[in-house]
């Protein structure tokens, strides 16, 4: 039926971008370039009260980042413009006048307070729906019940109505999910839905049906929270263009909360201490910041990575992927029915994975943001890139790189006094001192002629290297982690060891 794939993610500009809503980009994004076809981002913005300024580029900027960039969209163009639902109310208009022409939609003329007192009545008469269907239809103000005269009285009194979707009982409405498989709905159970609201714009409802079957749409794939509207969906397709061009729907599994209960949401991420969104998200009207991956220190490699295994797996024990074998190895069957549950220690993980895979000039860049960001001003690059080499290892986030390496770039100003205390000693201080002058002599500066000068004075004065080892990392670095004191005596260089250490020195007495 279709001579091409074309999928499409279409978000709503209302704030940030949700990992949930990466991650359906992600295997929009998988399943076009598997099979060589076009990734469509538009933008469904029909709820003009919802928009917030900003939230557009908000999501491009993300999906740059992220690496998932659109074929066609409002920034990159294509065959199908325009992208923005807003720019295409008189398309809209046209298909729901078709309906209405067809007798498959009707003009509602009902107010909110009409509205309300129908949910009210039908409340107070025990009724397990409130919703407006066939069941109230014509006790209401609409076309159905009033008169053709009456209908047109208001129209060019320019009464505001709405044009909501017939939706007759008893019809079977069924189709085939490539997730799920077979599924079928009663329409004893779906409303009429609104599918053109009072000022023009269109709903979801009717806007998707339209735009995915003008852009050719071939596979949707969309949140398992859209199954209960499949059924107006396909009633529209059936009305408007004929189930033959419908394209093949799959619906996602939710990413849930850590603990399995219910869809993950933002408040759940504040709640918990991590982020839900893919990139910081700063509110235009309060200036409060929502934190995101990107600024927590995720590599964009890890980001998709994560996503990717969350409700899919290729059927093997692999777990690191590359964005070129997600392409291969993708298969929209093989996505679970059953939502994820997202695992916060496993996301750093696999950022942690991705730091030790990839090479450090990958994201030097913005390790140094972080280091000057913090006050460090990094004059010269391959230092910082031999610093990075020493600790990438130990390091989770890239943040984690600052944490790990200012001590190659600044003194300490604290020690841990605690443990060098008890093994602190006439003896010991002597040989600190002594081991100055003797580094000052020391032709060769590296690790391994530190270490074998260290050691033959510890020999020399018959003390332990083991127990000097530790104080004089805690002289280096303020504390017993890191790397080893002579690679860390080796890279801060011979003039800042000593400096170092006779600052200690002062300290411990």
């Amino acid at each position: 039926m279709f001579d091409k794939v074309r999928v499409r993610f279409a978000p709503s500009p209302t704030g940030g971008l949700h990992l949930g809503g990466v991650r359906t980009v992600l295997f929009n994004y998988l399943y076009a370039k598997k099979y060589n076809g076009d990734f469509i981002v538009r933008i469904e913005d029909t709820d003009q009260g919802r928009f917030v300024e900003g939230a557009e580029k908000y999501i491009f900027n993300c999906l740059d980042w992220c690496g998932l960039v659109p074929d066609e969209s409002i920034f990159h163009g294509g065959p199908y413009a325009p992208y923005r639902q807003s720019e295409r109310k008189a398309i809209y208009r046209q298909y729901a006048e078709q309906l209405l022409k067809k007798g498959n939609a009707y003009y509602a003329f009902d107010t909110t307070a009409e509205l309300e007192f129908m949910r009210e009545r039908l409340k107070s008469e025990g009724s397990n729906s409130l919703q407006y269907d066939h069941r109230i239809r014509m006790s209401m103000n609409n076309s159905l019940r009033l008169s053709a005269e009456e209908t047109k009285g208001l129209l060019d009194a320019g009464t505001p109505y709405v044009i909501r979707i017939k939706v007759n009982p008893g019809e079977p409405v069924s189709f085939t999910d490539m997730i799920r498989g077979d599924m079928e709905f009663d329409t004893n159970n779906v409303d009429d839905k609104v599918l053109l609201k009072a000022d023009g714009m269109p709903t979801y409802h009717l806007a998707v049906v339209v735009d995915d079957y003008l852009m050719k749409i071939s596979h949707a794939f969309r949140g398992e929270e859209w199954l209960p509207s499949a059924p107006v969906h396909i009633l529209l397709w059936k009305y408007l263009f004929g189930l033959d061009q419908m394209p093949q729907w799959a619906h996602l599994p939710l990413i849930l909360k850590p603990d399995g209960n219910g869809k993950l949401s933002k408040r759940d991420g504040d709640r918990l201490g991590f982020p839900v969104y893919a990139m910081d998200w700063t509110d235009p009207i309060t200036n409060d910041i929502t934190k995101g991956f990107k600024e927590l220190g995720f590599l964009p490699e890890a980001f998709i990575n994560l996503l990717a295994v969350l409700g899919w797996n290729d059927g093997t024990e692999q777990e690191i992927f590359s964005l070129e074998e997600l392409i291969d190895k993708f298969s929209i069957e093989r996505v679970h029915k059953g939502g994820a549950k997202f695992d916060f220690e496993k996301a750093k993980w696999f950022n942690h994975e991705w730091i030790k895979k990839l090479g450090i000039g990958h994201y030097e860049g913005r390790v140094k943001e972080i280091f000057e960001k913090n006050g460090i001003r990094i004059a010269d690059d391959q230092y910082l890139h031999k610093v990075m080499g020493l600790i990438k290892e130990r390091c989770v986030l890239l943040p984690d790189f600052y944490t790990q390496g200012v001590l190659f770039f600044e003194a300490p100003n604290a020690y841990d006094e605690v443990s060098v205390k008890p093994k602190w000693n006439d003896d010991k201080k002597s040989y600190f001192n002594d081991i100055i002058e003797l580094f000052e002599h020391l032709e060769a500066w590296d690790a391994v002629a530190i270490e074998e000068a260290f050691k033959l004075l510890a020999s020399q004065k018959n003390i332990k290297a083991g127990e000097l080892q530790m104080i004089f990392r805690v002289m280096l670095v303020g504390g017993k982690t890191g790397p080893a004191q002579f690679v860390i005596a080796e890279t801060i260089g011979k003039a800042e060891t000593i400096k170092r250490v006779r600052n200690a020195l002062e300290v411990f007495g």
